[in-house]
């Protein structure tokens, strides 16, 4: 990366990172899209399946991958400061903790994947299902939690492009196994929503394999010695990934662990109203793409910079990444908006669910620039390493406004399913409106100790 001087030449820095974490980040969500698409033409019931399923599973996934993302904002630091050693301890150490938590997912998984799903009260068909799918991502779990320490170590050098290209390539063999083993094509057994997951599970271990491929064999990437020796453990390392990571994975945990009990309190309701809530919930994360894919550019550029001391360039890249989001997720909105039943078409042939996917629609404007707001703030915040308190206010926001609000509207008014979506869209307001204040007191404070340090410096020189 290079230092920029000014905006254009900073917008310019945010869309070449931008544009390729985007295509990345949508195929992977692509394999979700794939997932739920071929399971709602496969039949209803097993759509309703991998959605219950996928609610247990992103929780887990996203909030523990948080932890491991942690790896991005610390070596964009010790890249900015010229410490390449300490990079590659921070990727190896990463690599040693991807594998201990994948396990340890597999282990709990194992002891209370059948006690979770009995809580939920769901039909027999959909509850075996369920369980399938989520025995099929099992297989995946270690490649994955590996893969996202990579990622994060070719996106803190900048080398986004790389990921891009890995993601792009592996969309096909998703689509493949996916068709496969949900419809038992050529010789393959038919396993309906189930085999979604075990297609899943064949391509993590692809991409995990070809990254670590070109990480070995290619360079910049290959002068780091990030693949972990024995004699490269390091307790403090692993401390400090921790430190950081920890209360970015419990807040990534506890917004998507909100969906994921919005829906189980909708498994009350019909089938027709948790496929549709689904289904309108996977094609509004599907646009949350964007303001995740700015908020990963977003927290390399602004550690990058304070690791550079340049906290004025930090600052700048903090507040354009939020703009940026907010301009996106209102073009998107109007979009998913005027073409909600086209949209919704693609996710079911059953024209109640259709209708009703439409009708989630409506609230999903409002929804996205609430949730660009909240999520760049965040990001621009990890890139200061400034994560517990931005941890304590997500918390607030997504448990004690979000779904209390949601509860209530959905249970005591006429709006029902409904009023779970103006819930979330008023907690993600507030947790935006919390971050964005907290993130202008940390660039005041880190400014302004930067210029004190400044004018002691030319003091010291004169006297």
């Amino acid at each position: 990366m290079n230092q920029t001087y000014n905006n254009k030449e900073k917008i310019k820095q945010i869309f070449i990172l931008l544009i390729p974490i985007l295509i990345t980040q949508l195929g992977m969500f692509s394999m979700v899209f794939f997932n739920n698409i071929m399971s709602g033409r496969y039949n209803s019931s097993d759509l309703a399946a991998v959605a219950i399923g996928s609610s247990i599973w992103n929780p887990v996934f996203t909030g523990l991958s948080g932890i491991l993302l942690a790896v991005s904002p610390i070596a964009a630091q010790q890249l900015g400061e010229k410490k390449n050693k300490d990079v590659s301890s921070t990727v190896a150490n990463g690599i040693y903790l991807s594998v201990i938590i994948g396990l340890l997912v597999i282990l709990l998984g194992f002891f209370l994947l059948n006690p979770i799903l009995h809580m939920m009260h769901l039909t027999d068909k959909v509850e075996e299902t369920a369980r399938d799918y989520l025995i099929g991502l099992g297989f995946g779990v270690v490649p994955l939690f590996i893969f996202n320490v990579l990622r994060s170590f070719i996106y803190a050098l900048g080398k986004t492009r790389i990921v891009m290209v890995i993601l792009l390539i592996s969309l096909p063999i998703n689509f493949f196994f996916n068709f496969v083993l949900i419809f038992g094509k050529w010789g393959f057994p038919e396993l309906g929503g189930a085999g979604a997951g075990y297609a899943t599970s064949i391509t993590y271990w692809f991409i995990a394999g070809i990254t670590a491929f070109i990480i070995k064999s290619q360079r910049p990437f290959s002068l780091y010695k990030v693949f972990p020796k024995i004699k490269m453990f390091s307790a403090n390392m692993c401390k400090e990934i921790l430190k950081i990571g920890v209360p970015m994975g419990l807040s990534t945990f506890f917004e998507t662990s909100m969906f994921a009990v919005v829906t189980i309190l909708i498994s009350k309701f019909s089938i027709t109203t948790i496929a549709a809530y689904q289904s309108a919930l996977n094609i509004v994360s599907f646009l949350y793409m964007i303001p995740v894919s700015i908020s990963l550019a977003i927290t390399v550029l602004v550690g990058y910079e304070v690791g550079a001391k340049r906290y004025k360039d930090a600052r700048a890249y903090s507040w354009l990444g939020v703009c940026l989001s907010i301009v996106m997720a209102l073009f998107t909105g109007l979009l998913v908006v005027i073409f909600r039943y086209q949209v919704a078409g693609f996710y079911s042939n059953e024209t109640a669910v259709i209708n009703l996917t439409a009708h989630f629609l409506i609230f999903a404007l409002f929804f996205q620039i609430s949730d660009a707001i909240q999520a760049t703030a965040q990001a621009a915040l990890r890139g200061y390493k400034d994560v517990n308190l931005s941890f304590i206010l997500t918390l607030i926001a997504y448990w004690f406004i979000c779904l209390p609000a949601g509860y209530v509207l959905a249970n005591f008014t006429g709006l029902e399913a409904r009023g779970f979506w103006i819930g979330l869209t008023i907690g993600l307001l507030a947790a935006g409106i919390c971050l964005s204040i907290r993130l202008l007191y940390i660039q005041k404070k880190k400014f302004a100790s930067f210029q004190n340090k400044n004018v002691l410096d030319v003091m010291a020189k004169d006297f």
